[in-house]
């Protein structure tokens, strides 16, 4: 929610920006236009007119910092949206979606839900409106529910026989303990289990508000004419449940011990490790370039970690590092996997690796090389009326402004060896690491151990 800049959440819907998606020739935001509609929903509208095409995204602040104690009614939620409305069975909302070429798309993630389609420019006044009623008149049918719910507990446990999936949920526990972001986005068996009608509309009358909701719309339009579409179709939308002050001041604590998550899988045959600590907000100002000195680390196929565990040593087939930044606070973790009998070796050579970072510092040769990667990966992706809608949603999500864009190659630009360095020892987490180990727990407890206080759990229990 990925988080490297190419991936900007480990765990989350495909809205985000990536660094892949800007343009190496000094790419600058399109012009646009910001509106805010008398219920406070706020709009923003960029004409791009290249394609007959239109992408709408809309974010709501409905993520799974929302659930409390019921884990996944965030994302359940989302889900629900499409189950019916008061014109239109679920089929029906399907069978319009799939009948005109386009797609429908509400997931939540961990600070908000974020809904996508996109649309022919001349199919935009069939679908607007049965969006429209999508979120605003949903109807939550039992029936749905509880065929959704039955899907949904398979796939949960569909998810932990593959560590990979799930090892993101056993470090969020391990690093923010009962905190927000410790909230797993698709739930717990008990917790899904229990989820019901009057669960889910009541969640969607707290969180899905007018005043805390954005739309972006960029494609093939006439500005005047779609903000006329969008105040006739949400222009009424009102949510007159009382209103829940919000205000999350999110304490970041300091860890006293590493300590190690060892999560053991019966008939496992590798070890899949996560190591790390806390990262940084969204709106951190060091953030491009953190994200530089990361494609160093772990954030390319040539990047130290990758070359070390996989194309020197052959433990593994494939290594990465990201910082994930979430709205109120953040993570950093390095990840790989490894057949059981080559844990140790593994696990060593993966801190060796990070300590280098440290110890022998980042080169000019090395910074230069990654600096040219990134301002190189900026293929024209970026450039569509998706990928811009998304950066839209991320400046209402997240406090961004426009120079997170406008900015973004100066910024590559102006970091060296100084400041890299400088960055990692203030940034990169380096005493008392959180790990987290998915295997067979009783044929690595003494490798566990070397690196901290040992907590075990099975997966096959509920939750994380």
């Amino acid at each position: 929610m990925k988080i490297s800049f190419r991936k900007l959440f480990c765990y989350s819907i495909p809205i985000l920006l990536t660094l892949s998606s800007i343009t190496s020739a000094q790419f600058k935001l399109p012009a646009y236009k910001v509106v805010e509609l008398k219920n406070g929903l706020t709009i923003y509208l960029m004409e791009k007119k290249d394609v007959p095409l239109i992408s709408i995204a809309m974010a709501f602040d409905a993520g799974s910092i929302k659930d409390g104690a019921s884990y996944g009614t965030a994302s359940f939620t989302a889900e629900a949206l499409k189950f019916g409305t008061k014109s239109y069975s679920k089929s029906q909302i399907d069978s319009l979606f799939n009948f005109y070429g386009s797609n429908l798309s509400i997931n939540a993630n961990k600070d908000y839900t974020g809904l996508f389609t996109q649309i022919m420019k001349d199919n935009i006044e069939t679908l607007l409106p049965v969006i429209s009623e999508v979120i605003i008149q949903p109807t939550f049918p039992n029936e749905e529910i509880e065929k959704r719910k039955q899907r949904w507990l398979a796939e949960l446990d569909l998810m932990k026989e593959s560590p990979r999936r799930v090892i993101g949920d056993y470090f969020d526990k391990l690093l923010f303990g009962d905190a927000i972001y410790s909230n797993p986005i698709k739930g717990t068996q008990a917790s899904i289990q229990s989820l019901d009608e009057k669960t889910i509309s009541e969640f969607y009358s707290l969180n899905y508000r007018p005043e805390t909701s954005a739309i972006a719309v960029v494609g093939d339009f006439n500005s005047d004419e779609m903000k006329s579409f969008l105040e006739k179709y949400f222009g009424n939308w009102k949510n007159n449940s009382p209103k829940v002050i919000s205000d999350i001041r999110f304490a970041q604590k300091t860890f006293e011990e590493p300590r190690v998550y060892l999560i053991n899988k019966d008939n496992a045959f590798e070890t899949t490790f996560m190591i790390g600590g806390f990262g940084i907000p969204m709106n951190n100002p060091d953030y491009i370039q953190l994200d530089v000195i990361n494609t160093i680390l772990g954030g390319r196929f040539t990047s130290w970690l990758n070359d070390e565990l996989r194309v020197n040593a052959g433990l593994t087939y494939g290594a990465r590092s990201r910082f994930n930044p979430y709205k109120h606070s953040g993570s950093f973790f390095f990840t790989s996997f490894t057949a059981t009998k080559n844990t140790e070796a593994a696990l060593e050579l993966a801190m060796k690796t990070y300590n280098r970072l440290f110890e022998k510092g980042i080169d000019e040769a090395t910074l230069n090389s990654a600096k040219n990667y990134v301002k190189g990966q900026f293929p024209p992706e970026y450039e569509t009326s998706y990928s811009l809608a998304g950066f839209l949603l991320q400046k209402f999500v997240f406090g961004l402004d426009d120079s997170f864009i406008n900015d973004f190659e100066k910024k590559v630009d102006e970091l060296d060896v100084k400041k890299a360095n400088e960055l990692v020892q203030k940034y990169f987490p380096k005493e008392n690491l959180q790990f987290v180990l998915i295997g067979k727990a009783d044929l690595i407890p003494d490798i566990a151990k070397k690196y901290g206080r040992v907590i075990e759990r099975n997966l096959s229990e509920d939750g994380f």
